[in-house]
């Protein structure tokens, strides 16, 4: 009985991976969003000016960030990042809680009364954006981002006896946003310029408050 030919079949080759990104491309497109989006607002700056001001192509820009709902959010989690950078919230028992909480809020301060995290904030109130996935592109990438790495430097102070917290995230949120406040809404409002409060004596009630209130029992 004769056997059948046996048919090699070709093993099909794993697709070659895509050409590496430019690293220094993409900050070049980061920091020109960055710059764009605070001057000219979120439907004002162009994915054109924006690919002109980096000194890239639009087709660059694209390959890098997808879309501009993509890129904005990658800007304002750029900025989030160097502004609050990780080290920020390292773990260091050897400081004081009450100078680490005052680190955290005069960085965290600082921040949100910049031009630009006052122009991203303005932008996220204009009822064309109000409908779309900009605002919650937004917290995720900012926002979401610096509370949780807070409330895991809360959880490591409780942890030690520092602290007595039931809800770590709520607390997160309630430091953050008694930090922000009235100069923070006045200077969104345009009634002020960012040095119209005594921002220390505001930064240190608010440690002050916090601890009062999570001071263990």
């Amino acid at each position: 009985m004769s056997r059948k030919p046996v048919i090699a079949v070709p093993v099909p080759k794993a697709a070659a991976p895509g050409r590496p990104k430019d690293l220094g491309k993409g900050t070049a497109i980061l920091d020109a969003a960055k710059r764009l989006f605070t001057t000219h607002g979120f439907d004002g700056a162009s994915m054109d000016q924006i690919a002109a001001e980096a000194g890239v192509s639009k087709l660059t820009v694209y390959s890098h960030f997808g879309d501009k709902e993509t890129l904005f959010a990658a800007a304002v989690k750029s900025f989030c990042e160097q502004q609050l950078p990780d080290a920020l919230f390292e773990e260091r028992p050897e400081v004081a809680l009450r100078e680490r909480l005052l680190l955290v809020a005069r960085a965290f301060f600082a921040m949100i009364t910049s031009p630009e995290a006052v122009a991203g904030h303005r932008i996220l109130c204009s009822p064309q954006i109000a409908d779309t996935p900009l605002p919650q592109l937004f917290w995720e990438a900012g926002p979401q981002r610096v509370q949780d790495a807070f409330a895991e430097l809360l959880r490591r102070r409780a942890a030690l006896g520092e602290l007595e917290i039931d809800d770590v995230p709520r607390a997160a949120a309630q430091f953050l946003t008694l930090l922000k406040g009235e100069p923070h809404a006045q200077l969104v409002f345009g009634c002020c310029g960012p040095h119209g409060h005594d921002t220390e004596r505001h930064l240190a009630a608010t440690v002050d408050l916090f601890l009062r209130a999570y001071a263990p029992r």
